[in-house]
């Protein structure tokens, strides 16, 4: 198990679904941004650091046939997988690192709520694009959601590299497009705010 691997199979092992900062009920921003993505329910969709998030039942509510969920944490997709139920079956979970991860097949939509800002070190970074890559089909859509410049400077204890869309946009390069950003004050289970930026970018043809 990796150090990464260990400190968030003790967080979700620990801490109930809703007693963690990242927690929401519905994601509503990540829904919309997939709908204006890929409306057509046929697309291949993976949620990268999915973790125990809804978005895959929001997602199997709306009619979408082609989810994936990966994350670090075994114990995370367990209890998403326990929460769905029966239906879980028709999601393929994966365990892995998105920045040392093989993707076996390409995908329409990539997904990632929270989880690129906490690779702070550049390796890692380009690590994960190059993976991300790998797995986006020509046309298809990448949204990533971080901690905006002006949110926090941690979570969960480790520290995060906060983004805009403009530094997202160097991540990734110029095969993507940048299509839209939007803002998002995050609402914790407390009762505090964070500052998140969404941005959705398109790879252009090759």
């Amino acid at each position: 198990m990796s150090d990464r691997s260990t400190h968030w199979d003790h967080v979700y092992t620990t801490k109930a679904e809703a007693e963690v900062s990242w927690f929401q009920d519905t994601p509503t921003i990540s829904l919309e941004m997939i709908r204006a993505a890929s409306p057509d329910h046929a697309a291949a969709i993976i949620d990268i650091g999915g973790g125990a998030s809804r978005l895959a039942d929001r997602l199997l509510q709306e009619g979408y046939r082609d989810i994936a969920v990966l994350d670090l944490s075994a114990s995370a997709l367990e209890a998403a997988k326990k929460r769905i139920g029966a239906a879980a079956a028709t999601i393929d979970w994966i365990v892995a690192d998105a920045t040392t991860w093989r993707p076996e097949k390409t995908y329409d939509v990539w997904h990632d709520r929270a989880a690129f800002h906490f690779l702070t070190d550049p390796r890692d970074r380009a690590a994960y694009v190059e993976r991300l890559r790998s797995a986006v089909a020509a046309g298809g859509y990448v949204i990533i959601g971080t901690f905006a410049l002006d949110g926090p400077e941690k979570c969960s204890g480790l520290p995060v590299q906060r983004h805009d869309s403009a530094s997202l946009s160097m991540e990734l390069g110029p095969a993507f497009e940048l299509v839209e950003t939007r803002s998002e004050t995050h609402h914790t289970p407390w009762h505090s705010t964070q500052a998140f930026q969404f941005s959705r970018f398109r790879r252009r043809a090759a």
